[in-house]
């Protein structure tokens, strides 16, 4: 038997816990459903300091555990389950997961982005045995040893910083000769001793034989190649969004990314989205939990609107 709700939430990120948060507040009963814990991305970040409230900043992890929290406290039900699909019937939404099956008239698609991969050779092969997306997650085997961060962005150059912690040497490998992160965030990294970047250079290949050793480099400028000797690989050259199992229910850009409106409504009535899954120009905490309260707020009066 399918259990039923006022508005199922998929994706337990800032987005989702957001959206949890003032649905539970409005007294609808609300269930979230993720395959994996809360926080999404956010909680694989070391520290995030730019979300308003936290001078010092704050670990990802935490600040996804508060976040959980506060929406469990409104009244927010957290499934883990893998999404297999939903449909509509009936004038209901039905979410099918690996776990749990729910039904609702309101479902909020908060299931965020994931890690794009490079697509060289040796990136499947040496995943997990020295190719990684989580810096976060897997720094601390590094300790002492020398590793490669492959991008320009913050998450990129963010993570480098982190890894310092540990690592003995942090090459930052970028095809473009500027970086991409804030200025604040570069200047970190620039003043860091640790850190040597490889600007202009793309990576053409990762190597080793049961696990990382090196990875080869080629310039943009010039086709010549070196080769970078490292254990580990951490890997920050965009994201995807993770839309497969609405693609035809609702609309998605070229990139598959959910279109909405500024009221977060998708190309199906009933169907919000809210967060990193959707079409916007900035992907941040800030702006996937802005999200996820406008989302829920529409949610409410639709759900209003229909029950009357």
């Amino acid at each position: 038997m399918a259990q039923e709700y006022d508005v199922v939430i998929l994706g337990a990120g800032p987005a989702g816990l957001s959206a949890g948060i003032y649905c539970g507040r409005a007294r609808m009963t609300t269930c979230i459903m993720d395959k994996m814990g809360p926080g999404g991305q956010a909680a694989t970040t070391d520290k995030i300091e730019n979300y308003p409230g936290f001078p010092e900043g704050i670990p990802g992890f935490d600040l996804s555990m508060l976040m959980e929290q506060q929406a469990k406290n409104f009244g927010a039900e957290i499934v883990l389950a893998e999404i297999e699909s939903i449909t509509e019937k009936d004038g209901m939404f039905v979410v099918e997961g690996t776990e749990a099956n729910l039904v609702a008239p309101v479902v909020v698609i908060a299931t965020g982005a994931r890690p794009k991969e490079l697509g060289v050779p040796g990136e499947k092969q040496f995943r997990g045995r020295g190719v990684s997306y989580c810096a976060t997650c897997d720094g601390a085997f590094y300790r002492g040893k020398h590793v490669v961060v492959v991008g320009g962005g913050d998450s990129a150059i963010g993570e480098a910083i982190f890894l310092t912690r540990f690592a003995d040497k942090v090459y930052v490998v970028h095809r473009r000769d500027e970086l991409r992160a804030t200025k604040v965030v570069q200047d970190r990294a620039f003043k860091n001793p640790k850190i040597e970047f490889v600007l202009s250079h793309v990576v053409s290949s990762i190597d080793g034989q049961d696990s990382v050793q090196s990875v080869t480099v080629k310039s943009t400028k010039t086709s010549e190649t070196r080769r970078i000797d490292a254990q580990g690989v951490f890997l920050y050259v965009g994201l995807l969004p993770n839309s497969e199992f609405v693609k035809g229910f609702i609309d998605l850009d070229e990139r598959g990314y959910v279109l909405t409106d500024e009221h977060m409504r998708t190309s199906r009535t009933g169907v919000f989205a809210a967060g990193d899954v959707r079409h916007k120009v900035l992907r941040q905490v800030v702006t996937a939990t802005s999200d996820g309260a406008i989302a829920a707020v529409e949610a409410e009066k639709y759900l209003e609107e229909r029950n009357h």
